[in-house]
């Protein structure tokens, strides 16, 4: 009975090995079927690339304002800094800058410690620092802005950038420069190749804002009169790339 048992156990196991093979054998098959295919169907491919660029002056600038304090209770410093930086507000909506265009960016309040040579530390008050981002869509007044903010008690002023409120009418100029550069680079290498083009099977785009951007500046000390700034926005490139995969025969 034991010897039938093993004989039986050995042919069921011989069984299961031939099966497991076999899968094995019909997966690898697969694979190698497919990557011959999948080296075939690149073979009778070609992908080119076109670019599109399109200047354009920016319509937009955008600027960091912020006021910092220090002082020994959260009280005084949260009095000193709204009264700051609600004066730096006023002056900004004074030169015509819309509500909508004046946006909190950031809040914080935070203890202040001074060290000790034997690692304790020695508890000095708060700081709190308030910013602001403003739009400015006349570009006349930004000067103007940069020294009244700076006047009213601004000692954070961020970097100030020039962009496109609306970049999509100049990508799209850009886009349909680069696809006619593409197809007339695919039309080209075809017919210096001997081949004829097929059916585009693939199109990807990719593209790259330029804001033009100037170093942080930090406008330190009390309220005092400053000069109003010249500003020179140059222009803006907006920069489009076309990849178009075709078929070939």
């Amino acid at each position: 009975m034991e010897e039938q048992t093993i004989k039986f156990l050995n042919k069921t196991f011989t069984l299961v090995a031939i099966l497991v093979v076999g899968i094995l054998i019909f997966f690898v098959g697969q694979m190698n079927y497919q990557s011959r295919m999948l080296d075939q169907q690149n073979a009778n491919q070609i992908t080119v690339s076109g670019e599109g660029k399109v200047y354009a002056k920016p319509d937009v600038a955008l600027v960091s304002l912020g006021v910092t304090t220090t002082g020994a209770t959260v009280s005084e410093v949260t009095t000193s800094n709204t009264t700051k930086m609600n004066a730096v507000i006023d002056a900004v909506k004074n030169l015509k800058v819309a509500d909508k265009d004046i946006q909190t960016t950031n809040y914080s309040l935070t203890p202040l410690y001074n060290y000790t040579e034997k690692g304790g530390r020695i508890f000095q008050g708060y700081t709190l620092e308030q910013d602001v981002q403003v739009k400015i869509r006349d570009f006349t007044k930004i000067g103007d802005i940069l020294s009244q903010a700076t006047t009213k008690g601004s000692n954070l002023v961020g970097d100030l950038q020039f962009t496109i409120d609306n970049p999509e009418q100049f990508k799209e100029q850009a886009r349909a420069s680069a696809i006619a550069q593409a197809k007339s680079n695919a039309q080209n290498l075809a017919k210096e190749s001997g081949v004829s083009l097929g059916k585009m099977i693939n199109v990807y785009e990719s593209s790259t804002p330029y804001p033009v951007a100037y170093s942080s500046a930090k406008a330190m000390g009390g309220a005092v009169e400053t000069a109003a700034p010249i500003i020179q926005p140059g222009q803006q490139e907006i920069d489009v790339t076309i990849n178009l995969t075709y078929q070939v025969r």
